[in-house]
């Protein structure tokens, strides 16, 4: 059965990004390549990809002026209303709600998972459609202070693990529900 994992790093305060959009606070930060929750063992899981624009604007804008090419060889969706040219063929873009492309994500990840590539914003609205099992986050040693939240909705979650990797305190949560209002 396909899993929807919410996998990101944050700050100490609940933010994805700054108010640039930028990450260079976290690519700073010391980690573990071969440690717990390491990227390369959540990849193997991974057979497609769900992100917004502004995940996806920035990953292009890094690779553009580093010289790389898309990262990812995996389909990709990116969630978007906005007309944009992929710069790759496994990137397409979708607009609407994940529970709108709930069929077409299950079917290209194969038996595999999905993975919400960051924007807070995008991973809340798999939850509201009940569609975001797990959240994996690696919570980094710096306070932003503003900026992208890690999350947008009061949501219940039961930590089912968790572990150091260097900088890193890294967490592994299911999904419970919405919180209800008191």
């Amino acid at each position: 059965m396909t899993n929807y994992r919410f996998y990101v790093a944050s700050s100490l305060d609940g933010f994805i990004a700054d108010d640039h959009d930028s990450l260079d606070w976290l690519v700073t930060q010391p980690i573990d390549a071969h440690g717990f929750m390491n990227y390369n063992r959540f990849m193997a899981d991974i057979g497609v990809l769900a992100m917004g624009h502004t995940t996806y604007q920035w990953i292009v804008d890094h690779n553009m002026t580093s010289g790389e090419p898309w990262p990812y060889e995996v389909p990709t969706y990116v969630f978007t209303h906005r007309d944009l040219t992929p710069v790759a063929d496994t990137i397409q873009t979708v607009s609407g709600t994940p529970g709108e492309h709930r069929a077409e994500l299950v079917s290209a990840a194969g038996d595999k998972d999905v993975w919400i590539v960051g924007g807070g914003g995008l991973a809340t609205q798999f939850a509201r459609a009940g569609m975001l099992g797990e959240v994996m986050v690696s919570i980094a040693p710096v306070f932003l202070g503003s900026g992208r939240p890690l999350f947008t909705d009061a949501f219940n979650l039961e930590l089912q693990e968790f572990d150091r990797n260097r900088a890193f305190l890294c967490a592994r949560y299911s999904v419970r529900g919405p919180r209800a209002e008191a």
